[in-house]
């Protein structure tokens, strides 16, 4: 007698409502892994989505990928301590910050709140707590804010997004104002490839051989400017048959 039992495949998956689903995304800077780790299971636990920093250099690092709606940091860290790393983080954008920290006297709690610090939790902490008073924060800031600034500290460029200048090495890049959005669109993605079509799509609104002859040309713009700071940068890659990539590495 055969046998007619079959095995029973599992469901299947809606790919366009999980792609759809947005969370919000937290990042958690402290030079202890153990810390970052519970940070991100208690966060992750809630819903939502957690990267983590054990430097302030490798957060700042991070910001632009990640584009959190939250940052929580530590003030004990060597090298870059919370205090620079929250400097730096209010020269490039207004994300909300509550400081975890173990130091619990007034007066640091004072600085911090006077410095512009959000909130400000002491360790051991409660995770109920840090959970409540992040959840009550997004509540009143609305969300994720927009970067002011992009930074790519490993080749020392800065693209201000509210002056539309470029900073490279220091120095100013005058760029027209389709040339920094090119700029944009590839500092935005990097490092990952962004194809021909798509910026001629963002920038002009179609593609074919007359927009993509606009986009080299700028891209051509863009390359002279860079090698007249140091002779061959070569920060902008042309992918063959494919599109162009910011070398950020």
């Amino acid at each position: 007698m055969g046998n007619n039992t079959h095995n029973k495949t599992a469901a299947g998956i809606d790919l366009d409502a999980l792609q759809g689903e947005k969370r919000t995304r937290i990042l958690v800077i402290d030079d202890e892994a153990d810390t970052v780790t519970l940070l991100k299971m208690i966060f992750q636990r809630e819903g939502f989505d957690v990267s983590g920093a054990l430097s302030g250099s490798e957060a700042l690092s991070k910001l632009t990928n990640v584009q959190p709606a939250l940052i929580l940091l530590d003030l004990m860290m060597p090298g870059m301590d919370g205090w620079e790393t929250f400097t730096k983080l209010r020269e490039l954008t207004d994300i909300p910050v509550i400081v975890v920290s173990a130091l619990g006297q007034t007066e640091t709690i004072v600085k911090a709140l006077q410095m512009g610090v959000d909130d400000y939790v002491t360790k051991p902490f409660n995770q109920a707590e840090v959970i409540a008073r992040s959840q009550a924060l997004l509540r009143r800031t609305g969300g994720v804010k927009e970067l002011k600034r992009l930074v790519f500290s490993s080749i020392e460029m800065v693209l201000d997004l509210d002056t539309q200048e470029v900073f490279y090495r220091g120095e100013r890049i005058q760029l027209t104002g389709k040339m920094f959005e090119v700029m944009l669109i590839l500092a935005k993605s990097a490092p990952k490839v962004v194809t021909y079509d798509e910026i001629t799509t963002q920038i002009w609104g179609q593609t074919g051989v007359a927009v993509r002859n606009r986009l080299k040309y700028l891209i051509y713009l863009l390359r002279q400017e860079f090698n007249r700071m140091d002779g061959e940068s070569g920060i902008i890659r042309n992918i063959d048959r494919l599109g162009y990539k910011l070398l950020t590495e």
